[in-house]
Parts: structure tokens; C-alpha cells; sequence
């Protein structure tokens, strides 16, 4: 009995900033990587073009654009985390945010239908393609790749259908309008700035007192302080610069946070809640570890791998919206072309493995914004479209083998 008081006792210590500093330092040794790499990357990324691009790259309007230009892409890439969670893939993510936008546009400007009914038309019409993939993949048992690459043929040509050849839905609802051209007050943008902030300090304060009161071994309480200083710091800042006057016009007032970045907050923040604080999140991890164990125990996979499915579509549907709003228009190829190969390479680009079972709700909002800083930087720098192509096709091909080395890595040293 004292043995196992002793052994409590151990377990009960509290970690020291620099002990958890060396557990994360073995953690990467042993290909515990996570967003690391992706963090990396951004942060050269904006060192790079800051350099080549002073005066303008981290002017208050250039920032404005780049979140504005990485919303819909991170909304995708959102959805497809819960997809390649469980190791499979979704091919036609782009085009249902498309067919979805259509939905909406159609029901708006052609049925008179107000936006919030033309909203919930396309959520509805994400959900239906999600759940008709998750059937065919689950149930079916056709593989995915196969599945999602005949509807991203399919789906192309309903879009067509929809809008008709060479035609053009104009989006003018003000509401939808707004989602990604208009700002927030500049006091609402600070008040949900400091109010995320305290909720977050609350909620990392609040998990380390509960770990602590239960016996498990906590963080130590500088290295909480410094997350909440370094995610306050971030809100506030961002908050700070979206409030200056970034027209380029003497005569025009443009500043405030753009509607559009809350909605990405809030999806990310509840996504991160569902995948690190819920029973299925805690599923869906399981079978992308290994279905056939989470089979034994009692896990359903079948409907967890039709849920993830129908995530990723509802969601590509509001990415579509979203793209809808920024363009003002649906056409007949929306979601088509390099929309999904963007989506998919900004997840794996944040920390998600192609392999499952590993990966974060904010990966896609790092790998996001990586895509954008590539494409925002070298259309500062004049470049030609193809250097886009090519230096994006380089970071996802460069990811992919972190991921592959990384795994190969936690498989030698047993985790």
C-alpha cells in the first residue's frame, strides 16, 4: 500500500516549465510533430515577404485581404480534417461547396426566397451529398477515393445545370454581401477580442485547477500564463491593426474586423471542442487509430465514418457561401479547379496526417493561412501564376513527407 501511495505521489507531481519543455522536445524526437512544422513555415513565409515587401505585405489592407482570402479555404480544409482523421479523402468538397453556393444564389435572386431560407437550403443540401458519400463509403464499403471522385464529376455538372453555360448567378443580398465585404464595428471587434480572450485564459486556468484536483499531473502555470499572453496578444493585435483606417482613399473611412473572421473563429473553436472534449471526438480519433480495435470496443464505425463525411460537405457548404459572398457571383465552375487541391493541401500543411489519427481543428486555420501568404506574397511580388502553382505544389509535397517521416518515426521508438 505505501508502494502504491508513492507511486501516487509521483504521478501527482506538478511539471516544472523546463521538464515540459523536455517532454516536448522527446515528443518531437519521437515524431510527435503536430503543427510545428506549419508554424515553422508561416512564420518564414511572412518573414520573406516582409522583407521583399516592406512597405506593403503587413500593411493594415494587406492583412484585411489575407484573412478575407483565407476564409473559405480554411472553412474547407476544416471540414476535410474530420475526413482524413479517419485516413480517408473527400474529392468533391470543392465542387459541393459550389453546387451549394448555386443552391443559395438561385433560391435568392430566381425564387425570391430571403437569404436565411436560401441559407438553410444549402447547408441542407451539404448535409444530403455528405450523407449520400458516407453511405456509399460506410455502408457501400466503396472506397472513398472512388466515391468522392465520381461526384466531383458529378457535382460539376449539376452546377452547370444549375447555372447554365457561360452564365453567372450575381450574389446582392446585403446580408450575404457583408459575410466577406463588410467590417464590424470597431467596439464589437474589441469586445469579442477581449471577451475570447478571457474565456480562453478562464478555460486554460480552469482545466489546470481540475487536473490538479484530480491528481493528474498539471502544466506548470508559466507555461499557461505564456499560452494565454501569447493568444491575447494575437486577438488584440489583430483587433488593433483591423481598426486602423485602411482605405485608400483619404475621403473613405475602411476599418474594423471583417464579418467573416468571427464565423471562422467560431467554427474552429467549436470544432476544436467537438474533436478534444466530447465522447465522439474521442471516436472519431479512436477509429482513425485503428478502426478494427475501436470495432472491439464497441465503437460505432459505421456511423462515425458516415458522420465525418457529412461534416466536411455541410461545412464546404459554408465555405462555398462564403466564397459566393467575397465574389458577389456563382459560376458554373465555383469549387471546381484548384479550390479542393488548396483545401487538402492547407490540412496537411497544418499538421493533419494523410494516415489518421492525428490532427488538430487549427491546423486548418495554419495551413489556410499558409496557402494564402503564398499566393497573397507573390501577387505582391508580380509574380506569374505558374510560380504559384509550383512553390504551393512544393510546401504540400514537403508536408506530406514530414508527415511520412514523422510516422515512420513514432512506428520505430513504439508510439
Amino acid at each position: 500500500m505505501k508502494v502504491a501511495d508513492a507511486d501516487f505521489a509521483i504521478d501527482r507531481r506538478e511539471h516544472t516549465t523546463a521538464s515540459a519543455v523536455r517532454d516536448y522536445w522527446a515528443k518531437v524526437r519521437a515524431g510527435e510533430l503536430g503543427s510545428l512544422p506549419a508554424v515553422f513555415g508561416l512564420v518564414s513565409l511572412i518573414v520573406l515577404f516582409t522583407a521583399l515587401r516592406p512597405e506593403t505585405f503587413l500593411s493594415e489592407r494587406n492583412i484585411a485581404n489575407l484573412f478575407v482570402q483565407a476564409m473559405s479555404v480554411t472553412i474547407l480544409a476544416l471540414g476535410l480534417v474530420f475526413v482524413l482523421l479517419l485516413g480517408e479523402i473527400d474529392l468533391s468538397a470543392g465542387v459541393t461547396s459550389g453546387v451549394c453556393a448555386a443552391v443559395m444564389a438561385k433560391l435568392m435572386v430566381e425564387a425570391g426566397q430571403p437569404w436565411y431560407t436560401a441559407v438553410l437550403a444549402a447547408l441542407l443540401t451539404g448535409l444530403l451529398i455528405g450523407t449520400v458519400i458516407g453511405l456509399l463509403v460506410a455502408v457501400v464499403r466503396i472506397p472513398s477515393f472512388v466515391v468522392t471522385l465520381a461526384l466531383f464529376l458529378g457535382l460539376q455538372g449539376i452546377t452547370l445545370r444549375l447555372i447554365g453555360e457561360g452564365g453567372t448567378v450575381p450574389v446582392r443580398d446585403e446580408v450575404i454581401v457583408a459575410l466577406a465585404n463588410d467590417n464590424m464595428p470597431i467596439w464589437l471587434g474589441w469586445t469579442l477580442a477581449v471577451g475570447c480572450s478571457i474565456l480562453f485564459a478562464a478555460s486554460q486556468l480552469l482545466r489546470r485547477h481540475r487536473q490538479r484536483s484530480r491528481g493528474l499531473i498539471a502544466p506548470p502555470l508559466g507555461l499557461v500564463v505564456g499560452r494565454i499572453a501569447v493568444v491575447t496578444a494575437a486577438l488584440l493585435g489583430i483587433t488593433f491593426l483591423m481598426g486602423l483606417d485602411r482605405a485608400p482613399s483619404p475621403t473613405v473611412v475602411l476599418n474594423g474586423v471583417p464579418w467573416g473572421v468571427p464565423l471562422v473563429a467560431l467554427l474552429v473553436i467549436t470544432a476544436t471542442f467537438v474533436l478534444g472534449r466530447t465522447v465522439y471526438g474521442r471516436h472519431v480519433y479512436a477509429v482513425g487509430g485503428n478502426a478494427e480495435a475501436a470495432r472491439r470496443a464497441g465503437i460505432n464505425v459505421t456511423a462515425i465514418r458516415m458522420s465525418v463525411f457529412m461534416i466536411a460537405s455541410t461545412l464546404a457548404a459554408v465555405a462555398g457561401m462564403v466564397d459566393a459572398s467575397r465574389l458577389n457571383s456563382v459560376t458554373p465552375d465555383a469549387g471546381a479547379g484548384n479550390v479542393l487541391l488548396y483545401a487538402v493541401g492547407a490540412t496537411v500543411i497544418g499538421g493533419t496526417s494523410l494516415f489518421g489519427g492525428k490532427g488538430r481543428a487549427i491546423d486548418a486555420v495554419l495551413g489556410g493561412l499558409v496557402i494564402s501568404v503564398i499566393a497573397n506574397g507573390l501577387g505582391l511580388l508580380g509574380a506569374q501564376a505558374y510560380l504559384n502553382m509550383l512553390i504551393t505544389g512544393g510546401v504540400l509535397l514537403l508536408a506530406a513527407s514530414v508527415d511520412a517521416l514523422a510516422r515512420r518515426r513514432r512506428v520505430a521508438v513504439g508510439r
